[in-house]
């Protein structure tokens, strides 16, 4: 039998320990979904009614900071030793900042009711939205580079991280499931509140409860890889990402892959703006959502007929052809037909799901190799480092996607202006609704198509990836006897 069977067989992660994953990250989930896509843009142009540009240009300038702010973060990760571990002392502190700033993110309507001044509002947005990513950028990058350093066992990973988006897609989607019937029920007079009102409420139960179950993260899990006794400095942690070739081809497909996030953004658009019933979302995506929760039994059996290198692939080019489709076929009743409209989503959102549930576990998982595969490479693991390409590129995709689609609204005719009663409402051109339709469908998986070009050349996958974590569960075996005999405890 060979180390690499012997290590699978191996299972360190009890069942306790994945439901305390998966809920910190649904805790997690709940609020970012607020800021995640179309959201936060039509929060703070439609609801705070700040300028479509200086909203773009806020959430571009930030995510350039993330640029180096998450490595940054990454490489002060790698460099912490404490008997806790070196990931999960972030996770036991940040909870706290972070519930604080979710709330006061989406406060600023409230506390400037009287704000005459644009640029007030536009200060405090800048202000609170920085403080918000700071804190989530602490807490995110442990947190999935929890996910490599839970477990030595590639089994146990793959269900850890499972776990996480299985239970996140159910309790932390449940933001996105309230808010747009709570929209409805503002823009229809069901209640007597206000939009920014809706976003409180989610806001406050995110800082709360969300945060409340995001700290099972630090307190519930343990840290079982053992780490390097010598800590790299930060410098050294940039040099190591630089020199791990799959991840950095994992890097460039995914920036080239940020666009695909303009469906997000046009998404909330299109339903609020374009068929004015924010809440259709909810019955066009279950079928869906509950499809989706069933791939996950699916994955493994995937895994057994194709690589990670084909999946992701794969995902590509049929999101692609199904887009297209789509984008065709509902040309002639995308805004009058909503019944009609409503199957056709639901059928693209069906095709969609499967590929979302597996592209929500694969690409963590290779990021998982890429560490291994350093290790195998140096001596040294870089969870930190290599994590923070994770939650960088997907603020990445959220930033760049919400700060080029908010300034393409009024490029497409698309504006917001205060009616009679006091509400913000859209004004539109002879076009908008059309150009709405193609950047929620057909055009942001054009542009997705880039990413096949990095991937065709990693290879980071069969024969050579089950050598790399064979020699490693070996090493791994005689460092943890030398550690147990005298050297660096883990935890």
């Amino acid at each position: 039998m060979s180390a690499a069977n012997s290590e699978k067989e191996v299972r360190y992660v009890g069942v306790k320990e994945n439901l305390a994953y998966g809920f910190a990250n649904a805790g997690q989930v709940f609020g970012y979904n607020l800021v995640a896509g179309g959201y936060l843009s039509l929060f703070f142009t439609k609801v705070f009614g700040i300028p479509e540009e200086a909203v773009a240009v806020m959430i571009f300038v930030l995510g350039i900071w993330d640029t180096i702010n998450d490595p940054l973060m990454g490489s002060l990760i790698d460099k912490t030793r404490t008997r806790f571990g070196k990931l999960r002392p972030y996770l036991m502190i940040v909870p706290i900042p972070l519930s604080i700033a979710t709330i006061m993110l989406f406060a600023g309507p409230e506390i400037l009711a009287d704000a005459k001044s644009t640029t007030v509002k536009i200060v405090y947005m800048y202000i609170s939205y920085f403080i918000w990513e700071f804190f989530y950028t602490i807490g995110d990058v442990p947190f999935w580079g929890l996910s490599t350093a839970i477990s030595p066992s590639t089994a146990d990973r793959t269900r850890a991280i499972s776990s996480a988006r299985f239970i996140s897609g159910i309790l932390g989607g449940l933001s996105t499931t309230l808010l747009p019937v709570m929209m409805d029920f503002t823009n229809n007079g069901v209640w007597n509140l206000t939009l920014s009102h809706d976003f409180l409420i989610l806001a406050l139960i995110a800082g709360t409860v969300g945060m409340g179950l995001f700290s099972l993260a630090g307190y519930k899990t343990k840290e079982r890889v053992v780490q390097t006794i010598k800590e790299p400095s930060v410098l050294d942690g940039f040099k190591v990402m630089f020199k791990n070739k799959p991840l950095m081809l994992i890097i460039i497909g995914n920036v080239l892959g940020t666009l695909t996030g303009l469906a997000g953004v046009f998404q909330t658009y299109y339903y609020s703006e374009v068929l004015n019933l924010s809440s259709a979302v909810l019955w066009i995506n279950l079928p869906g959502t509950i499809f989706g929760f069933l791939t996950y039994l699916l994955i493994p059996k995937l895994k057994t007929k194709l690589d990670n290198r084909q999946i992701v692939m794969l995902n590509v080019i049929c999101r692609f052809v199904v887009s297209t489709l789509v984008f065709f076929a509902g040309l002639g009743f995308y805004r009058t037909n909503i019944v009609v409209i409503s199957i056709l989503l639901m059928i693209q959102n069906f095709i969609f799901s499967f590929f979302n549930t597996i592209n929500s576990v694969i690409p963590t998982e290779m990021i998982g190799d890429t560490v291994d595969y350093m290790e195998w490479k140096t001596g040294e693991r870089n969870e930190g480092v290599s994590f923070s390409v994770l939650t960088f590129v997907g603020k990445l995709t959220g930033s760049v996607s919400t700060s080029i689609g908010t300034a393409l609204l009024p490029v497409i005719g698309l504006s917001f202006t205060t009616n009679a009663q006091g509400m913000q409402v859209a004004v539109k051109g002879e076009n908008t609704d059309l150009y709405i339709w193609a950047l929620f469908t057909i055009v942001p998986y054009v542009l997705g198509l880039l990413t096949l070009i990095p991937y065709a050349f990693y290879n980071l996958t069969g024969k050579r990836l089950a050598l790399i974590r064979s020699e490693m569960a070996e090493r791994r075996s005689k460092l943890a006897a030398e550690v147990s005999t005298g050297g660096v405890q883990d935890e």
